[in-house]
């Protein structure tokens, strides 16, 4: 069995240098298609978009990491009219040939054919015969000597021997309850590629998508998807895979509108930054919500009573009020002089124009030219009555007139975001009457701001510009924006964390997203903003989709289930409707240790999570953190911030529990949790959020009694351990 294993292993490896000689052979020819194909005999627009497109791809090609060039391999039995009768097909993250028209020696991840690698089962076993798992080596980037094992699974057809075959019930099968098998029951590669230390930026799934994650991946453009997904079931990186394969799906729709990736911070974008890349897809906008409509720098932070009324969805219509409430009805007829003759628009003709332009309900900035060239249309049909056809030099002569304009900047104003938004803050009496409460009112409005803000309606556009703009502030002037003028959309947008968006910042991505679809993640229980949603069908009304399709996932398989368990607990304090999780790990270590002296015990913690491998994350109310990390810098520990990447300053990570979202570390040290629940309004959702960053081990170290939700009854001995199953 051994010797033969060795020669498979020895043909795949082979197998494997002829893919790498492939791949250099199609990044030479993609630089010298550059060369050639910007010289290429054609007009000058269709010489410049090949130029690009061929720029792109070498470019692309160029970025490849270093890494195994596949992870897997379908054997497809022999079948009269099957579609694949008799092949077989290597899976990677791109697609490898030798040339354009030759058979592919890597099949892409993303392919139609690829996706039996994820599907089949021994009930269903799609046409495949044997489905191959390929074992590299830690952080390997394709050495031949780096494959080190391989495991074969029959599926149908005659067993095929391997370093350990999976029998029934194999990796993404379903066991007799309907749930799905755990990776262990018939992978150990898949096992380990799953546990594997988390050390640096995300790693892509590409090799162990389970088939309910592979049915958002693959989802249709057109279908817009939420997904409810508790600690440890991979919603991020369904997300970003789902990203992946719509651009290879459907490249040109895409490309025609963008594709966006928002993200809640940047420390998080920074973990994510190399999932596309490594999926081959680069040039991906990701952002935050703040970085997209950051028009002003935050100048200054609001009360959380302010903050929480203009996040409110009420806003959108106040400041709807504000803005065409400066829409007025004519004062006195128009006169536009002609030569020597003079037209003359009355009263109830003007007030018409505003009236039906209003209820046509255009942006604010295009219901503007509208009433212009209407009113110039009136004047352009009885000057052609009068004299005959009027050439386009003379509407344009009339339609820039000093008479017109000045009738436009009485009925319909040009105005800036920044002015109206900063007369509403100075007195939002009449724009939000019948909306907000006299309290609301009053926290929105602050002494300092009116005062500097001129009386009357109109404030300049400099005393405007120049005012301070709190974060909430640069959400609504987003919103009057895009009531002034619609923002320009992307084709798809992937919307992580977003139980923690605002109504207003929902409807912020919505513009963004009106010809477009979304994938939305997150995980209602830890929500930890004030205005987090409760509920998916609200946020999903919010964002302009409420027909979307919310697809839990309970089913963990990097958090392990001692973990799982004990933050769980929490979930019946917590306010919202979310299933608890399960873990299909039976792996990892919890324990709690209560100490006398906070930073001494996690100084300990810490020492002890470095005799391990893999990183490490220190995790305690914001104004503890920096304690902390100073505490451990004195102690010769090297250590980084939540906004660097630990592989950069050390494996030790120190962050502030209100920057751990979204993040995993292989050990966590977690610092008296109480003080993280009693931090803020939503401190329980926090801890939550805490607890459940460890893919591997968790220790809470405390001095001050646990909170008890936890259900945890400290014991005789100042250390209890729970749930420990050794590795």
């Amino acid at each position: 069995m051994n010797g033969e294993l060795n020669r498979e292993l020895d043909r795949e490896r082979t197998y494997h240098e002829t893919c790498r000689a492939a791949l250099t052979g199609m990044v030479d020819d993609a630089h010298e298609q550059v060369v050639t194909g910007e010289n290429a005999f054609a007009s000058g627009a269709d010489a410049e978009v090949l130029g690009r497109h061929l720029r792109s791809r070498a470019k692309e090609l160029r970025l490849e990491p270093d890494s195994p060039l596949f992870f897997g391999r379908l054997d497809f039995a022999v079948a009269p009219g099957g579609d694949h009768s008799g092949q077989n097909y290597h899976i990677g993250r791109r697609r490898i040939s030798e040339h354009p028209s030759a058979p592919p020696l890597v099949v892409d991840w993303r392919a139609p054919v690829s996706r039996a690698f994820y599907r089949a089962s021994a009930r269903d076993p799609q046409g495949v015969s044997v489905r191959r798992r390929f074992g590299w080596a830690p952080w390997s980037k394709g050495a031949p000597e780096d494959l080190t094992s391989l495991e074969d699974e029959r599926l149908a057809g005659e067993e095929v021997a391997g370093e350990r075959p999976a029998g029934e019930g194999g990796a993404g099968e379903e066991v007799a309850d309907g749930r799905p098998a755990a990776p262990a029951a018939g992978s150990a590669i898949l096992t380990g590629e799953i546990e594997r230390p988390r050390v640096g930026p995300m790693r892509d799934i590409a090799a162990t998508i389970q088939p309910e994650q592979d049915d958002l991946v693959r989802s249709d453009l057109t279908r817009s998807v939420c997904v409810q997904g508790a600690p440890g079931t991979g919603k991020t990186a369904v997300g970003l895979h789902r990203a992946a394969y719509l651009l290879y799906t459907y490249p040109r729709r895409i490309q025609r509108g963008g594709l966006l990736i928002l993200g809640p911070n940047r420390t998080f974008l920074a973990y994510i930054s190399e999932v596309l890349p490594a999926l081959g897809e680069t040039g991906i906008r990701q952002s935050t919500v703040g970085d997209e409509i950051a028009r002003h720098p935050v100048r200054m932070d609001d009360p959380e009573a302010a903050a929480v009324v203009k996040h409110d969805a009420r806003m959108a219509e106040v400041l709807r009020r504000a803005l065409y409430g400066r829409v007025a009805a004519p004062a006195e007829p128009l006169t536009v002089p002609d030569g020597s003759y003079r037209w003359r628009l009355g009263l109830d003709e003007l007030a018409r124009i505003v009236a039906e332009v209003r209820a046509e309900a255009p942006p604010y900035a295009l219901g503007r030219e509208r009433v212009r060239s209407r009113a110039v249309r009136e004047i352009q049909l009885r000057a052609e009555r009068r004299a005959g056809p009027k050439s386009a030099a003379w509407v344009r002569r009339v339609s820039g007139s000093r008479a017109v304009t000045a009738y436009l900047d009485t009925v319909w104003p040009k105005v800036r975001p920044e002015e109206v938004l900063a007369a509403l803050l100075a007195d939002s009496e009449e724009a939000a009457a019948g909306i907000l409460t006299p309290e609301e009112r009053r926290a929105i409005q602050r002494a300092s701001r009116s005062a500097r803000t001129p009386p009357a309606r109109t404030p300049s556009a400099r005393a405007a510009r120049d005012l301070p703009w709190s974060a909430a502030d640069l959400v609504l002037l987003d919103e009057l924006a895009c009531l002034i003028e619609h923002p320009e959309g992307y084709g798809h947008i992937v919307v992580d964390e977003a139980q923690d968006l605002s109504p207003m910042e929902c409807r912020a991505i919505a513009r963004r997203a009106d010809f477009g679809s979304l994938t939305v993640l997150g995980d209602l229980a830890q929500g930890t903003t004030p205005w987090a949603a409760r509920s998916w069908p609200e946020l999903l009304v919010h964002l302009g989709r409420p027909d979307a399709t919310v697809t839990p996932l309970t089913t963990g398989f990097r958090v392990p289930g001692a973990v799982v368990k004990l933050a769980n607990r929490l979930l019946a304090s917590l306010d919202v409707d979310v299933p608890p999780a399960r873990s299909l790990r039976g792996d990892g270590e919890l324990t709690v240790c209560q100490v006398d002296d906070l930073v001494s015990g996690v100084t300990e913690a810490v020492r002890k999570a470095l005799t391990r491998e893999g990183s490490i994350g220190v995790i305690a109310a914001d104004p503890e953190a920096e304690r902390l990390r100073t505490a451990l810098t004195a102690a010769g520990i090297a250590t980084a911030t939540a906004g660097e990447l630990a592989a950069s300053a050390g494996r030790v990570t120190v962050l502030p529990a209100t920057a751990a979202k979204g993040l995993e570390y292989d050990h966590v040290v977690l610092a008296e949790p109480v003080a993280i629940a009693e931090a803020e309004a939503r401190g329980r959702h926090r801890l939550y959020v805490a607890l459940t960053r460890a893919v591997s081990r968790l220790d809470i170290v405390h001095c001050r009694p646990l909170p008890a939700a936890l259900g945890i009854t400290p014991g005789i001995t100042p250390r209890i351990t729970l749930g420990i199953t050794a590795r």
